[in-house]
């Protein structure tokens, strides 16, 4: 009993970020407007990566992608990452975003 409620403890901030970004996705976003310049957008990818990898860096890596989000920035098809960038560590939590889209290739480009 007591590794059931452990591992619930552990899933349980990662859960409820999901769930938030579900709401975002189904009240602010549809004022807002789809208009995301990447494919999947950035609320999908940022759950992706909770998904895959935990609050902590799926978070930093969906900030990353928010971030590259704008005018000027990249866009097209950018998929969450199979595996973590190398470089990064816990407490270089900025290590595990890729800030300036250079991940995309040019042919999936869109600007």
């Amino acid at each position: 009993m007591t590794h059931q409620l452990l591992y619930v403890c552990r899933r349980l901030p990662s859960l409820l970020a999901r769930g938030a970004i579900q709401i975002y996705r189904h009240t602010f976003s549809l004022f807002l407007g789809r208009s995301c310049r990447y494919a999947p957008t950035c609320s999908e990818y940022t759950e992706g990566a909770i998904a895959r990898f935990g609050l902590w860096k799926g978070g930093w890596m969906g900030l990353a992608r928010i971030m590259r989000c704008r005018p000027g920035g990249a866009s097209g098809f950018d998929p969450v990452p199979e595996n973590l960038p190398e470089n990064a560590c816990w407490y270089l939590p900025w290590r595990y975003g890729d800030w300036r889209g250079e991940n995309i290739e040019s042919s999936a480009r869109l600007d």
